[in-house]
């Protein structure tokens, strides 16, 4: 997770826990292949409470991971 995502997420009083166990129930939003400094995309998902919030994930190349970029709420 970014720094960035882990002072959003408390700002916005969203446990990142609930994030993750999501991914596999998330609707895909848009793809950001041309972001920098990584490809990235959109996400909405639904936390435990059933709040709808959206995050960016960005793809790491060099790990072969994700990583957690930011999470807002849905305007």
């Amino acid at each position: 997770m970014s720094r960035h995502a882990d002072e959003r997420a408390e700002e916005r009083d969203v446990a990142v826990w609930q994030l993750v166990p999501g991914l596999e129930e998330v609707k895909l939003e848009r793809e950001r292949p041309a972001s920098k400094p990584h490809a990235s995309i959109v996400v909405r998902e639904e936390l435990a409470d059933g709040t709808s919030v959206e995050a960016i994930w960005a793809w790491l190349p060099e790990s072969h991971r994700a990583m957690l970029v930011t999470v807002y709420f849905p305007e």
